[in-house]
């Protein structure tokens, strides 16, 4: 029998209730540990701080070229990755930066904030199925 893969945050008080935890497929979570890499300051994880990716240190710097920036990002995110997700492979991301011009009308104030798409697309080692993940986030402050 395979080890099932619990779906995250675990919720413990359905054992209290004599319930299973409730469980997911291979890319729910391998997209899930992708969203916590990518949502992990590099030297915030206690045990190794080389789990995380740049994108925080990147987050309030001032981009003077996209495409540099989305390259950095890139290859942040592909290293741990490849590291650390040994789940998939053959890894390919792309990472854009667009601006997102929103206006609220009860201020009269016209807000633009700078949001990035990352999609990661791979291979299941255990089936060779295609995988895909896509998120988006905006910068400054950083929120999903």
């Amino acid at each position: 029998m395979p080890n099932p893969l619990y779906f995250k945050p675990l919720r413990f008080e359905s054992i209290g209730l004599g319930r299973d935890m409730q469980t997911q497929d291979l890319g729910g979570s391998i997209s899930q540990y992708i969203e916590l890499i990518i949502f992990t300051r590099y030297g915030e994880h206690r045990y190794n701080p080389e789990f995380g990716c740049e994108i925080w240190d990147m987050d309030f710097e001032l981009i003077q070229s996209e495409t540099i920036w989305e390259e950095k990002l890139r290859q942040s995110l592909l290293r741990s990755i490849k590291k650390f997700e040994k789940r998939i492979y053959d890894i390919d991301i792309d990472v854009h930066i667009s601006e997102i011009n929103k206006f609220y009308p009860l201020r009269n104030v016209s807000e633009i904030k700078k949001r990035v798409e990352i999609v990661i697309k791979g291979k299941l080692n255990k089936t060779g199925e295609h995988y895909t993940f896509t998120t988006s986030l905006f910068l400054s402050p950083l929120s999903a």
